[in-house]
Parts: C-alpha cells; structure tokens; sequence
C-alpha cells in the first residue's frame, strides 16, 4: 500500500511539528521518568546503570519508536487498523495491534490511580501537611492514602475526567493544544527543580552518583532492568506511538522527529535524576529508597530543606503534568481504534472508552484497602497484578512482534520510502539492522527474564 495512496482525507493530522513533537514527547514522558527512573538507577548502582540505560535508548528504543511511527503514517490508522491495512483482516499480525491496545487500556485504568497520589500530593504540600513532622509521620501519610480507596477514587476520578476533557477535544484543539501547553510547564518546573539540586550541598555526589560508572555494582539484572525501562519510557508496544503516528504529516522526518522524541524523554530522565539525588545527598539519606522514593522520602526532604513546601508544591505538579501528558495518550490510542474500526464519533469514543478507565481503575484503588485480602496473580494484588500482565508480559510481546514484523515481513520499499524522506541514505541499514536482529533480541531477552522470574518457563517446561 502507498503511504500517499493511504491517507485519509479526512484524517485529523498534528498542527505542527512542535506540536506533534510535544505531544509524543509527553507520551514519553511520564511517571516512568520522573518517578521510576531515578528509583531504579538508585537501587543499581547510579552511573553504570544510567550508561547502560542510554546505550538501550539507541539501539532498542529508538529504533522500536521509528517502526511503530513509520507503521502509523504509512497506513494513516489506529493500531489494530494498521495491521489490517498492512496485512487483510484476517491476518495474524493484526495480534500485536490487538496486545498494544489492550495493553494502553489497562495501564490508563491503573495509572491514573498513581497520578491521583500526584495530585493528593499536591494538595497535601500546599496545605503544609510536609511541616513540622517528623519522618516517620510524613512518611505514614503515604500509607494513610492508600488506606483510604474512597480518597483514591476521588483522585483517580478528577484525573481521568482531565484526561477525558483533553482527548475529547480532538488532535489539535485538545491533544496538540494542551501539549504546548504542559510540556513547556512540566520543563519549566523541572529546569527549577534542577537547578534548586545542582545549588545544594549534594550536587556533586549527585553528579557522581549518575555519571560516574561503578560497574562493580552492575549485574546481569541491572541489564536487563535499564533494557526493559528503556522500552517502557518511551510508550512502546501500548499503540500511543503508532496512533500518533498516523496524525504526523507526509512531510515529516521520522528519523528526526524519532531522535527529538527519545532525546527530550532521555534528558528530561537525567534531569530528574539530577534534580532529586543532590537534595537526598545533602540531607544525609540514600537514594536506593526504591518505590517509595518519591511518595515517602522526597516529601521528608523537603520538610527539612529552605523553602521546601513550595519546592513539594512544584514536584508533585511536575509529576501530575507529566502523568497526564501520558494517559492522554493511552486514551487517544483507544478512541482512535474505536473511530477507525467501529465507525464511532470522538464524543461517544472518549466518553466510553474514560468511563470505562475509571471503572477498572477503581479495584486498583481498592486493592490496598478494601480488596487488601483479595489476590490474584500469585498472591498478588489487583493493581500489581495489572501492572505485572501489562508491564511485563504485553508491552515486550508487543514490542518483540512489531519489530519481527518490521524487520522481517514488512516491504522493504515502503519502509524506505517512509524512512528516506530525509534524504539521509546511511539512516535506513543502520535502523534495518537495529530493527532485524538487535531490538528483537533484547526485547526477547527481557520477555525471557521477566517470565523466568515468575517461573513461567519452569511451569512451560514442566508441560513437556
């Protein structure tokens, strides 16, 4: 199929390439950046990992991300309507479409459950509930949130209805508008919070810390964790990219417009890494705090740091900015699958598609209070469970079906004619051989690892 031949005359496209630019980076950028990110380098050591995890960036991610906005433009459709349009109806490939959009729709339910803490957060700083505790008090306030499913559902319903009200106003007027908005606030509260670090009295362990590799302290499994965040950060294997893909216009660098996109993503990690490690430095504590490093030690620190209420205020807004950048995504790829395939209208698609979000998110809610004795997957709760199927099962199967797909089985020549539209020969071999054989074997690697740990491949081998 054309890619000329392909566009729909009626399909919404981006505004403008800052504006697609700052939307896909807010897909991007995410929770996975600003919360994740700086916990995990923590608990592997700092700087080998933070190397590690950039190598990943450009020779996993990046290529993944080029293959799945190529396959958006070029067939102008969601990501279960791209397959049919590449393949037939009928066809197999249309299974990593199917996994993508599953997998968007789960994680929007929960993660709007987690950006609902953000915004409790914020309210929580600005009322100065951080001040004149002690840490053990402070960081109860935590436990005392997701004790409480009510005030969770409360938060996760006022999220979701942000969300709702973006996506409902379409490509430019909603998703586009709002970018250019957010994106330049979330960077402008980072750069704050950045420099607020690099002025403490532990901005140079910070430094070290990050970019100063002990690779004494690397394992196999820090590998395989900078790897697998590398494709998470990105919002690879969840249809956000490919849906976004298919608004850019045919005038557009992908390989450019793909390098801007995972670039801001990457410095926007490194700037939050940079921003929160000095300040945990200069008040004496570790940074391998693991999960509960933003929601229970960052707030500990800034009780005990000049002007630390407003800095929580500011924080906590950087990550409710940068959660809702994301799930706007995870529900536009959603309402574009049920406006491409099912023939809906953007007003009864979002509001389907966010009534349901807040419906199955409200059992993650629950799942550390009224559900707390229910488990599922091993013992499990619902939202670990949801994040466990997602997270770690569907979006590498995504990501290892796509890039075989790419790699493999699809035409060679509409590949280039997606990818040289820059006039640079050299972009296409080197981003075949990526695509072909380096980013299906890493992604691979990690679906092996992550099923291993859970023992699935001891039960798989069992059978036989």
């Amino acid at each position: 199929m054309s890619e000329r031949n392909s566009t729909q005359s009626n399909r919404p496209l981006w505004g403008s390439r800052l504006g697609f630019i700052l939307a896909a980076a807010g897909s991007a950028v995410g929770l996975g950046n600003i919360w994740k990110f700086p916990y995990i380098a923590g608990n592997n050591g700092g700087g080998a990992f933070v190397l590690v995890y950039l190598v990943c960036i450009a020779v996993v991610g990046l290529p993944i991300l080029v293959a799945e906005l190529m396959i958006g433009r070029h067939t102008r459709k969601d990501a279960i309507g791209a397959f049919i349009a590449l393949e037939h109806k009928k066809s197999w490939w249309r299974t990593p479409g199917w996994i993508s959009v599953s997998a968007a729709f789960i994680i929007s339910s929960y993660y709007s459950v987690v950006a609902g803490w953000t915004l409790d957060y914020i309210y929580r700083a600005a009322i100065g509930s951080f001040n004149n505790h002690d840490a053990a008090a402070i960081e109860g306030l935590f436990g005392n949130l997701i004790a409480d499913g009510l005030r969770q559902t409360t938060w996760h319903l006022i999220f979701i209805t942000l969300c709702f009200a973006i996506v409902i106003a379409g490509v430019q007027k909603g998703i586009e508008r709002w970018s250019k908005i957010l994106m330049p606030l979330l960077l402008a509260l980072l750069t704050l919070l950045f420099i607020n670090g690099m002025m403490s009295s532990g901005a140079q362990r910070g430094l070290e810390f990050m970019f100063s590799p002990d690779f004494s302290k690397l394992t196999a499994s820090s590998i395989l964790e900078a790897m697998g965040h590398s494709f998470f950060t990105l919002s690879l294997g969840m249809a956000a990219m490919i849906t976004y893909g298919s608004y850019i216009k045919n005038e557009e660098d992908l390989f450019s417009a793909g390098l801007r996109i995972a670039g801001l993503d990457t410095i926007i990690a490194m700037m939050a890494g940079l921003a929160i490690f000095p300040i945990v430095f200069s008040v004496g504590m570790e940074p391998a705090a693991g999960p509960g490093l933003i929601f229970k030690t960052i707030p500990v620190v800034f009780s005990q740091i000049p002007a630390g209420s407003v800095l929580a205020v500011l924080f906590f807004l950087l990550l409710a900015f940068a959660a809702l950048t994301s799930n706007i995504s995870l529900i536009e790829a959603q309402v574009a699958y049920l406006i491409d395939e099912r023939g809906w209208q953007r007003k009864t698609a979002t509001c389907t598609i966010a009534t349901l979000a807040f419906l199955v998110g409200i059992p993650t809610a629950l799942s550390y209070n009224v559900l707390s004795d229910w488990t599922f997957i091993g013992e499990r709760s619902f939202f670990d469970s949801a994040d466990l199927i997602a997270s770690n099962y569907l979006l590498p199967i995504a990501g290892l079906l796509i890039s075989i797909y790419v790699g493999w089985f699809w035409n060679g020549s509409e590949e280039k004619q997606e990818l040289l539209a820059s006039g640079r020969t050299w972009v296409y071999p080197l981003w075949h051989w990526l695509i072909r054989y380096i980013a299906p074997t890493a992604v691979a690697t990690v679906l092996y690892y992550k099923m291993d740990e859970a023992g699935l491949i001891k039960f798989v081998s069992g059978l036989f």
